[in-house]
């Protein structure tokens, strides 16, 4: 049997993954920057939160409100801030999170304010969170290898020719967007019923930041490289939990080495299977055998 504090960790890294997967098919896939998903999940948490302690409503029920709200939420943001380039719909999305945050605070007499939210009921467990984690990763992975995902990844690698082929650019920019919105509403959803207790210092910029730099280190259009990097980045400051409070020094210095030593990330544009560990072994021998025909 796991320890308490084993099924915790594993219980926090399956949340990640959830939330880092919708921040994938947005940046890995579409080449949208976003600050946000820490908002929306945000919206999940408490939305969800609420549902459960002054609607009583079960814990299925409850999760879906706060995926649908994130959703909605999601559309209407994506509606306004989409037509933005570059920079500056960073900025809209960033400026989203932070207004997420004063509204939480705002309403104290609903959500609790800066004081938290409290008397959460523990569903999440650590089998609910595992199965729903390796769920949402093969939905994702399902939806990439489709039509929908080829569409996602032309308008990454190149819009105007996209759009030149008939494929409506906005459209699945869109779907991406609030795709990447509903999963983090359901990532803050679990984590609610996991920590009984939320703030909303618990969804501030960093962990947007965080997001996206799990996505940049494991491979901006690798799925499985982004959920290897959510893995790695969240164990680690439990296993140096004496230098925690310097976690995004680490991970800013990870994106940087990353980026010198292998621009594309660990797994790059490739997926984790057996046909490419085989094809690296190959590769490997091959390289083995040029060194000792040469010497």
């Amino acid at each position: 049997m796991l320890s308490s504090y084993a099924q915790g960790l594993i219980i926090l890294v399956c949340i990640n993954v959830i939330a880092v997967t919708g921040v994938s098919l947005l940046t890995g896939f579409t080449g949208l920057f976003s600050f946000g998903n820490a908002g929306f999940m945000a919206l999940g948490a408490y939305v969800s939160a609420i549902a459960s302690v002054e609607l009583h409503a079960p814990f299925l029920v409850s999760l879906v409100a706060g995926v649908l709200v994130a959703a909605i939420i999601g559309f209407g943001l994506g509606r306004l801030t989409l037509g933005l380039r570059g920079d500056y719909f960073l900025i809209a999305t960033l400026g989203f999170g932070q207004v997420v945050q004063v509204l939480i605070e705002f309403f104290d007499k609903v959500t609790g304010g800066a004081r938290g939210f409290a008397n959460i009921p523990p569903k999440t467990t650590l089998w609910i969170a595992v199965v729903l984690a390796v769920g949402s990763v093969a939905v994702a992975a399902n939806l990439i290898h489709s039509k929908f995902g080829r569409n996602f990844t032309a308008v990454r690698e190149q819009e105007v020719a996209a759009e030149a082929v008939g494929i409506d650019t906005f459209r699945f920019k869109q779907m991406a967007f609030v795709l990447s919105a509903m999963f983090a509403g359901f990532a803050g959803g679990l984590f609610a019923h996991y920590y009984m207790y939320i703030v909303p210092k618990m969804f501030d910029i960093n962990e947007s930041a965080l997001f996206t730099i799990t996505v940049v280190v494991g491979g901006l259009a690798s799925l499985s490289g982004s959920v290897i990097s959510c893995v790695v980045l969240t164990l680690l400051p439990e296993l140096f939990r004496s230098l925690a409070s310097y976690r995004m020094l680490f991970y800013g210095m990870a994106v940087v080495a990353i980026i010198l030593i292998r621009p594309s990330g660990l797994m790059g544009y490739h997926e984790l299977s057996f046909g490419w560990i085989r094809e690296r072994m190959r590769a490997k021998r091959g390289k083995t055998a040029s060194k000792e025909r040469k010497t």
